[in-house]
């Protein structure tokens, strides 16, 4: 995994904006409307050769392929996996049961979009049927991107995000159920590193999930059920060196007050404890902007990198690269080393197809500004012109 060596590296969580085409024919995919092959890989080569020269023009050094091939980080996954049929219901957030117009208002601005909720649920032995499509996925990024980044990495989801997504109504316990998406998603991370990319594990289930499954639970009881969930992560990159993984958590990629988030000090000790190079986590969000002490009264691990979000990924709002530089100065002086630090984002600007809280132009924008922050940054820190 790359480190910042002599200026600070920047990245990015993974989904970045789909063009209208390419938007309705995956949300039409994945509804079981009929969708033309051809066009459909057609507009994907178009895609993800236009998001990967879209990331180098704003001077990012680790790309991917921003996920325009799936409708969504984790609801491709029924795609890929027999054993779901049916539909979940899956509880809204705490935040959106709290302020009812807010998601009146957030549906009214998202009419057709990828799933978010209700999706298929467990109803039989899971299997992973076949590592084609993410093999066509890096075959199809890594032809893009040839030369263009200092790494390249590939996202999936992280079993308990499966499971908190596409419910259990098969396995005889919540921990079975997990042990069984690992076993079966270790087919697609495996793909990926042996393909020679970084393997971006999505969990927001060990923060998010506090206000949507797990809402009417205990923080103590959470912290248990996020143990086990980091179990089924180390489980599912059992024998993947961890300097070819990074973890991303988050408290969710949505517009919401954000009052009932569990706080970082509650639950940054079981982030660690999977078996990762790097932690990719939210600080611009303003609920959690504060929270850089905890990685210091914790204490974060000498061979970890931090990927600490700097940029705010559900308003358009252009952050100033000055502010972006001192976001970044307080992520190295909470771990104490510069080298260790890749700045990023909070979380994706296209988590799920059709429901994009930024539009692309600010995107760019928002990069950008990233770029001229960890510039000005590695000019302090260094003490001299970072190189571009």
């Amino acid at each position: 995994m790359e480190t910042s060596r002599d200026r600070i590296l920047i990245t990015h969580v993974g989904s970045l904006p789909r063009n209208d085409v390419l938007t309705e024919l995956l949300i039409k995919q994945e509804a079981g409307e009929t969708v033309d092959a051809g066009q459909l890989a057609a507009e994907k080569d178009k895609a993800v050769a236009e998001i990967v020269a879209r990331q180098t023009a704003a001077g990012v050094d680790v790309g991917n392929d921003g996920e325009q091939q799936r409708v969504g980080f984790q609801t491709y996954v029924p795609q890929r996996m027999s054993g779901f049929g049916g539909e979940s219901i899956r509880p809204h957030p705490r935040d959106l049961k709290e302020f009812p117009e807010l998601m009146e208002v957030q549906k009214r601005r998202f009419p057709r979009r990828g799933k978010g909720h209700n999706n298929p649920q467990a109803v039989a032995e899971l299997k992973y049927l076949d590592t084609g499509p993410i093999k066509e996925e890096v075959a199809r990024f890594k032809k893009a991107s040839a030369g263009q980044f200092k790494e390249g990495f590939m996202t999936a989801p992280s079993p308990g995000i499966i499971a908190t997504t596409m419910l259990n109504a098969y396995y005889d316990s919540y921990e079975t159920y997990l042990k069984a998406i690992a076993r079966e998603m270790a087919h697609e991370y495996k793909a990926i590193t042996d393909a020679g990319l970084t393997l971006q594990i999505d969990a927001p289930d060990l923060a998010m999930a506090r206000v949507i499954n797990f809402q009417d639970l205990s923080d103590a009881e959470f912290q248990k059920l996020c143990e086990a969930q980091v179990e089924a992560i180390n489980l599912g990159i059992k024998g993947i060196p961890r300097d070819r993984v990074r973890l991303h958590v988050c408290w969710g990629n949505f517009e919401a007050p954000h009052l009932f988030d569990i706080a970082l000090d509650k639950v940054l000790a079981i982030f660690l404890r999977a078996q990762v190079g790097a932690l990719s986590i939210e600080f611009a969000n303003p609920r959690h902007a504060h929270e850089y002490p905890t990685l210091k009264t914790i204490g974060f691990p000498k061979d970890m990198l931090l990927i600490p979000g700097v940029i705010e990924t559900t308003s358009n709002f252009v952050e100033h690269p000055e502010l972006v530089a001192r976001r970044i100065e307080e992520a190295v002086a909470s771990i104490g080393d510069r080298e260790r630090v890749i700045a990023s984002t909070d979380c994706g600007f296209g988590t799920f197809a059709g429901r994009e809280w930024v539009i692309a132009p600010v995107v760019w924008k928002k990069l950008e500004a990233l770029r001229q922050g960890a510039d000005i940054a590695s000019q302090r820190l260094w003490g001299k012109k970072s190189a571009a």
